[in-house]
C-alpha cells in the first residue's frame, strides 16, 4: 500500500473517533463528569505526545531554530483563527452544555462551529501522515493521543450541538465530514512532504504541535476543569503518563 494511502487510513482512524464520540452523545446520555474526565485524560495524552514525540523529534530532525519558529507560528496562527471563529459563534464548540449558540441566536454559528472543529483536527492528521515518512510506521503514541483525545471531543461537542437545537443530520454530517477530511489531510501530509528537507518537516511538525497545544489550552482544558475541578489536574497527569509509557514500551 502506498505510503500516502497508509497515512490517510491512519488519519481517518484518528478522525473517526470524533464521529464515534458524536454517535455516543446523540443516543446515550453520558454524565458530564465522565465526559470532562475523559477530556482531561485526553488533554494529558496529547501534551505528552507533543513533548516527547512531535517537538523533540522536530528538534532532532531540523534543529532548534526551525522547531521554535514553526511552533510559535503554529500557536499564533491557531490563536488568530480561533479568535475569528469565536466572534462568529464557535468559541464553545467543544462545550457539552448550553454554551453553544443556536442558529437563531447567532446566524452562521453552525458553519463557524464546523470550521472550528475541522481546524482542530487537521494539524493532528497532518502529523500522523508525517510520522510515516521516517519509514518506521505510524507513530503509535501520536495515534493513541489523537484517538483518545478525539473521542471526548466529539462526544462533548455533539452533546452541545444537540442542546443547541442542531439536527442529527447536521451533527453527523459535520463529524463524518471531518473524519473524511482528516484522512485527506493525513494523506496529503505524507504525499506532499515525502521528499521535503528535514528542516521543512521539522517546521511543519512544530507548527502542528504549536497549534495543537494552543487548542488544548483554549478548548479542552476549560471543558475538563468546569466539571472535574480539582480532579482535572491528576487526570491530565495520568493521561500524560499513559502516553509516555506507550511511547517507551
Amino acid at each position: 500500500m502506498p505510503l500516502w494511502l497508509q497515512a490517510g487510513a491512519w488519519a481517518l482512524l484518528g478522525g473517526g473517533a470524533l464521529l464515534a464520540g458524536a454517535l455516543v452523545a446523540w443516543f446515550v446520555t453520558v454524565p458530564q463528569r465522565v465526559v470532562a474526565t475523559v477530556m482531561a485524560f485526553g488533554a494529558g495524552v496529547l501534551i505528552s505526545a507533543l513533548a516527547f514525540d512531535l517537538v523533540d523529534e522536530a528538534e532532532q530532525t531540523g534543529g532548534l531554530g526551525a522547531t521554535v519558529a514553526g511552533f510559535l507560528v503554529g500557536a499564533v496562527s491557531y490563536l488568530m483563527a480561533d479568535v475569528a471563529l469565536a466572534r462568529r459563534g464557535a468559541a464553545h464548540r467543544k462545550r457539552s452544555q448550553d454554551q453553544q449558540p443556536s442558529e437563531d441566536e447567532q446566524q452562521g454559528s453552525g458553519a463557524a462551529i464546523a470550521v472550528g472543529a475541522l481546524m482542530d483536527g487537521v494539524p493532528e492528521s497532518v502529523v500522523l501522515g508525517v510520522s510515516l515518512l521516517g519509514g518506521g510506521g505510524v507513530g503509535v503514541p501520536v495515534l493513541a493521543a489523537v484517538f483518545i483525545s478525539n473521542l471526548p471531543e466529539g462526544l462533548s461537542s455533539a452533546a452541545g450541538m444537540k442542546r443547541g437545537g442542531r439536527s442529527a443530520r447536521y451533527v453527523f454530517t459535520v463529524w463524518g465530514g471531518i473524519a473524511v477530511l482528516s484522512g485527506v489531510a493525513g494523506a496529503l501530509g505524507a504525499l506532499l512532504l515525502e521528499d521535503a528537507s528535514p528542516e521543512t518537516i521539522a517546521v511543519i511538525t512544530a507548527f502542528a504541535a504549536g497549534a495543537i497545544l494552543t487548542m488544548i489550552a483554549d478548548t479542552m482544558i476549560p471543558e475538563a476543569f468546569e466539571r472535574t475541578h480539582l480532579y482535572a489536574g491528576i487526570v491530565t497527569a495520568l493521561g500524560f503518563l499513559t502516553a509516555f509509557v506507550i511511547g517507551r514500551w
